[in-house]
């Protein structure tokens, strides 16, 4: 307790609240003003050079808690700095890895459960009063299970069957796919188990939306199917597929016969896709075409017929309507497949698919049948608690009116002021990047600089959540029926999609409050299309930001995701896009080279990366947009707190780190943003399936490319943490 004689007097308050708090275990309530917490925090800097308010000693205990003091930081410092956590934590049955996204969430579905489960009001508008509902029916798992299989079976029936479990009465002489996926779309499935249909902005002219074509949508990951039958994953992926069949009444033999068909239509599918890694040229992307030429050339559909059963009736097109063709060569060859697949195999298809993404809402016998499949692929032991899944399905069923509820009893507008000026200063600090960086061009500097000064930004909840009307009138289409869980995920799931089908028409709103509106997340964002940048509500809380710590820490954690974010801007496929949001060449031929040079370097020392539990190499094709937007986000975060801390001063230390500097607790605190464990099955489809490297590599890849890191901890040159041979790109 030696820490206490620096300013103990005018440190006293802060003590005595923190004891209080450290003996009841909890946090400082959401009461507390946060100019309160700031002059607290305040008193403490002027006393000296620890921090004792209960924010700093919560800090602090997190921190040491997370770190492994024996190990050499210049040698690993994700070692070191997340060491006890890996060293200490326990993945829970019902989850697949366990990391500060994921413990903050844990945070924000306990505030959601309070807002959720509370009893129904009759003074409440309508939407609050759907939340509930839909919780509800959730929640009674007794009500599901009694009503079997049948919403599902007679949902089934509408798309003409599924043949492997209906058997020989099934009829092929009147089905026709098109006509299937028309009746998915009008019942609340999705519309891209054959052909991905979308209505979305033009990529050369952000101002107007228009109609784009995609290869599948695919039931189990396209880097699984491609590997073939005989892939274990796939070998699981048919065995629940087969198993699922029976529990709605197929007979076994002809199951695994044509369950066995579907797989393979299925890897047929695939095999003519992109995989993620071949998909970051946005360019390749426009194709423009009108339905009249799409005819002509792929004549194995009628585009237009097909277009317009997806399509609202206000929303309908002609043949001179252009639309967007994303991968050619797979429409080149789609027709091929479909044309010599039986049709009993398509209509197996469908049906899988539609009764795959239902099973989650449907009976005890499905759900677990379901987890044993999830498990092959993840690990995962147990079902999460039922009211987890539960908050989570409402809370992306109904994002507006529950995000409308969270805001409104949690969010700290101080938080948004904040994390406003965090934002402001690390895009100057990007701005300052731009100007400096030797290897691009004059005109593509300008136009980078004016594309960083138009990005607009998104912190917390648009003004729109906080009033009754809105949120009354956007959802007055919605039904949710307590009695009927699956039919009310289908309807909401419709009027989404009509919402979005029916934009064709309507310029597009780059700042529209609907946009904004999912608030109760713990994520963030970029956007290419928009040229913004977003933070909700639901991130800027528990390891991420605390206004009752110092600045370094919330530089650290928030500010390296809000200079990730802005990064993106400016990654290999962010960087297509210009100011506005349009896909244009705005580079010049030898920045672009140069760039190239620079992102080849990242490509390669992440696709060095060895994971040590599955033995795989990082993907650095894959992964390079989330690789460049790391080192770029927590360069600028520490650059714009070096300013800060110039202009105000140094801030107080953390008790029992204060033999750390502030650049250093600065390190620790950012590195602690990735303390993460993995489930080994988790791992490897991670770095199968997933554009962002595993967490350790978030870490060790930006600290070791940054000579400011290596400055700090006085790292050797050639130590692991500071090698001779570095990799910028901004």
């Amino acid at each position: 307790m030696k820490f206490l004689y620096i300013g103990i007097f005018c440190c006293l308050h802060a003590v005595i609240n923190a004891s209080r708090t450290i003996i009841k275990e909890k946090v400082p309530t959401t009461t507390e003003s946060a100019e309160h917490k700031k002059n607290e925090l305040q008193v403490c800097i002027d006393a000296g050079k620890v921090c004792l308010s209960p924010g700093c000693i919560h800090a602090a205990s997190n921190m040491l808690q997370r770190m492994d003091k024996g190990v050499n930081p210049c040698d690993d410092f994700y070692k070191f700095s997340c060491g006890q956590f890996v060293e200490n934590t326990i993945i829970p049955d019902d989850k697949v890895f366990v990391n500060t996204f994921n413990i903050v969430g844990d945070k924000l579905q306990e505030q959601l459960r309070i807002i959720i489960s509370s009893s129904i009001e009759d003074n409440e508008i309508e939407p609050f009063k759907m939340v509930k509902k839909l919780y509800l029916a959730c929640m009674d798992e007794s009500q599901i299970d009694d009503r079997g299989l049948m919403p599902l079976i007679d949902i089934q029936e509408k798309i003409g069957g599924w043949p492997m479990v209906i058997g020989d009465k099934w009829d092929k002489s009147e089905w026709i796919w098109q006509c299937a996926v028309k009746a998915l779309r009008q019942l609340g499935f999705s519309t891209d188990y054959l052909i991905d249909f979308s209505v979305d902005t033009d990529l050369r002219n952000s101002t107007r939306r228009i109609i784009n074509i995609d290869q599948t949508d695919f039931g189990l990951d396209i880097e699984y199917l491609r590997k073939g039958i005989n892939d274990s994953i796939v070998q699981a992926y048919l065995n629940y597929q087969i198993d699922i069949a029976v529990l709605f009444g197929a007979d076994r033999e002809r199951a695994e016969k044509e369950a066995m068909d579907v797989v393979q239509f299925e890897i047929e599918l695939a095999n003519i896709s992109l995989t993620n890694d071949k998909r970051r040229d946005a360019d390749s992307f426009y194709n423009p075409i009108t339905i009249k030429e799409l005819n002509v050339k792929h004549p194995y559909l009628d585009w237009l017929a097909y277009f317009n059963n997806l399509l609202p009736q206000d929303a309908q097109v002609t043949d001179d309507e252009v639309i967007l063709i994303y991968v050619p060569s797979f429409f080149d060859q789609f027709g091929t497949v479909i044309e010599k697949t039986p049709k009993r195999t398509i209509a197996n298809y469908l049906a899988w698919r539609m009764t795959q993404y239902s099973v989650k809402f449907m009976t005890t016998a499905l759900r677990k049948r379901q987890l044993k499949f999830t498990s092959s692929i993840s690990g995962q032991e147990e079902e999460e608690p039922r009211w987890k899944e539960c908050i989570d399905t409402t809370t992306s069923s109904l994002k507006v009116a529950l995000s409308s509820m969270y805001v409104r009893k949690y969010f700290d507008p101080v938080s948004k002021k904040n994390a406003l000026d965090m934002v402001d200063a690390i895009k100057k600090e990007f701005e300052e990047i731009l100007k400096k960086v030797s290897w691009m061009g004059d005109e593509t500097r300008k136009a980078a600089l004016v594309k960083v000064k138009k990005m607009y930004t998104n912190v917390g909840y648009p003004d729109e959540l906080i009033g009754d009307q809105k949120i009354i009138d956007f959802y007055k289409s919605v039904n949710v029926d307590d009695k009927k869980y699956l039919e009310s995920i289908l309807s909401i799931n419709e009027f989404e999609t009509d919402r979005e089908f029916q934009k064709l028409r309507e310029a597009v709103n780059k700042t529209d409050w609907v946009k904004q509106s999912n608030q109760a997340q713990v994520n963030a964002f970029y956007s290419s299309l928009e040229n913004s940048i977003k933070f909700p509500a639901g991130i800027l809380q528990g390891q991420f930001y605390s206004a009752d710590r110092p600045q370094y820490m919330n530089y650290a954690a928030i500010g390296s995701i809000i200079g990730h974010e802005i990064t993106h801007g400016f990654d290999d496929r962010g960087r297509q896009f210009d100011a506005d949001g349009n896909l244009v060449g705005w580079w010049d031929d030898d920045t672009i080279k140069a760039y190239s040079e620079r992102a080849q370097c990242m490509i390669e020392q992440y696709g060095n990366f060895t994971e040590p539990v599955t033995k795989l190499n990082l993907n650095g094709v894959k992964t390079q947009g989330e690789n460049i937007a790391d080192n770029g986000g927590i360069k600028e975060a520490y650059l714009a707190y070096q300013k800060i801390q110039k202009e105000r001063g140094e801030e107080p230390k953390l008790p029992g780190l204060n033999n750390y500097s502030i650049n250093q607790l600065f390190w620790i605190s950012a590195a602690q943003t990735w303390c993460s464990v993995y489930r080994p099955a988790t791992l490897r489809a991670y770095i199968i399936a997933v554009n962002h490297p595993p967490s350790p590599y978030r870490v060790l890849g930006p600290l070791s490319n940054m000579k400011e890191f290596s400055k700090d901890f006085n790292c050797l040159e050639g130590s692991p943490m500071n090698p001779v041979h570095k990799c910028e790109v901004w």
